[in-house]
């Protein structure tokens, strides 16, 4: 009963720490995430009001982008002050930077190019020494838009970086001809450019072939009246270029904390799973195991929901697969304690075997201390093999009571060792007895001390 109430209060405790409930109590991260008026900031405080609401906390972290987000997120895997990040996909990796895949968000985000005149340009040479803003210094705008300009050198085009609101000041002013971001096409600092700005979209020329030699990249399209249908804002179909943001983590995070984030995202996308199940990986960086898992079943772990620190433990199929193992293990040591049970009781009747011919037939163990030896037995052969068998008993003895500690013994197992460790006392009692009725000596002499040879003394 004591041991009842102690497993009962153990199992409580376990309950108690666990807190069995689906909440996110676990989840605590700092999320890298962009500028305060940008897409990337939205997204993940949309996250971060998710998580409260079920009691976790995601700390978004601005930043200047998704360079600066790579690069940030490295540096964080010291003190793990964040475990995520939002980065634009073919950002570059720098060696040695561990990071992991954790997924892609369902919508696109768009290489959008403004200006005043934007309209009125339609071929690559009207782009001939126009300045040029293509964000601030660290972003996924100035990184892409300095590998799409590379092979359009002879255009001599005049680029500068600059905070995307200062950006747009200043083509508003006239300072800029043309102002790259890569944004959301709904967001609303580009609704506004074009409403009450009255920027234009540029139709970048040739958009196919700019995004050949970038595979990450993809044609786009903003049809005509988009923003505006009155007014005709744009005017025509704008073609632009369209490229995916990822979720990319530094390994601080355990398997039940990038479980829950990527939950957060399924409940606030449904299609987020899907997209991530279908949409081959070609960044660079490695799935993480919990979220490649995860989208290839379609659910999460059930442990990790309820009792997250045991998927942290191991994943769930480990727990399986170490259940199975134990299971066999315990099996296969059953078979070898059986075993071995099953050659000692051979010994000890084999023994028997040998006794019972010292005797009249019919002679039990009780009745061998007062029995007569079996007529033709002689002294000297009684003499022989009485210690003989007495010897071979107690070596038999001595080797079921060690195999009766084994770790192969299951819990009550032993009985049966102390069963034919009794059977086989009685027997060397029984001719012990007999053994000393007879006069015949069963005690092995004692060995001889060794010599050892004398110091020789000083001269």
């Amino acid at each position: 009963m004591l041991l009842l109430f102690l497993g009962l209060g153990l199992l409580a405790v376990l309950f108690a720490v666990t807190n069995p409930e689906a909440s996110l109590r676990h989840l605590r991260v700092g999320f890298l995430s962009g500028d305060l008026k940008g897409n990337y900031f939205a997204t993940v405080d949309r996250m971060a009001v998710a998580a409260v609401k079920r009691k976790g906390k995601i700390t978004n972290l601005v930043s200047a982008g998704s360079v600066e987000n790579v690069q940030r997120l490295i540096e964080a895997k010291k003190g793990c002050r964040a475990q995520f990040a939002l980065v634009q996909e073919g950002t570059e990796w720098p060696e040695g930077h561990g990071l992991e895949l954790i997924g892609r968000l369902t919508r696109p985000e768009s290489l959008v190019v403004l200006g005043r005149a934007a309209d009125r340009m339609s071929a690559v040479n009207d782009l001939k020494g126009l300045r040029v803003g293509i964000g601030p210094i660290g972003s996924g705008t100035e990184s892409l838009v300095r590998r799409l300009l590379f092979p359009l050198g002879p255009l001599d085009l005049h680029l500068t970086t600059q905070p995307m609101e200062e950006q747009l000041l200043k083509l508003e002013r006239g300072e800029l001809d043309l102002g790259a971001m890569v944004i959301d096409e709904d967001a609303e600092q580009l609704q506004r450019a074009i409403r009450s700005r009255n920027l234009q979209i540029l139709s970048l020329p040739r958009a196919p072939a700019l995004a050949y030699p970038l595979p990450f990249l993809r044609e786009g399209r903003i049809e005509a009246g988009h923003y505006d249908p009155v007014r005709g804002l744009p005017p025509v179909d704008k073609a632009v270029l369209d490229v995916d943001t990822l979720i990319i983590g530094n390994g601080c995070a355990s398997r039940s904390v990038i479980q829950a984030l990527i939950g957060l995202f399924a409940d606030l996308d449904p299609t987020f799973l899907r997209r991530n199940r279908e949409t081959s990986n070609l960044s660079g960086l490695p799935y993480s195991p919990v979220a490649r898992r995860y989208y290839d079943t379609g659910e999460p772990e059930l442990l990790g929901i309820y009792a997250p620190w045991v998927i942290d433990i191991m994943p769930t199929a480990s727990w399986v697969q170490l259940a199975l193992a134990i299971s066999v293990l315990f099996n296969a040591m059953g078979a070898a304690n059986r075993f071995r049970l099953w050659r000692l009781d051979v010994a000890r009747v084999r023994l028997e075997d040998d006794v019972a011919p010292l005797f009249p037939p019919g002679t039990s163990v009780a009745e061998i201390p007062a029995a007569l030896p079996e007529a033709g037995l002689t002294t000297e052969e009684l003499h022989r093999r009485v210690p003989s068998l007495l010897q071979r008993l107690e070596a038999l003895q001595a080797r079921c009571r060690k195999q009766s500690l084994s770790i192969l013994v299951p819990m009550g197992g032993e009985l049966y060792y102390r069963y034919q460790e009794g059977l086989m006392q009685e027997l060397i009692r029984a001719l012990k007895a007999f053994a000393a009725r007879m006069g015949i000596p069963t005690a092995t002499p004692p060995e001889p001390p060794k010599k050892t040879p004398e110091a020789t003394p000083p001269r």
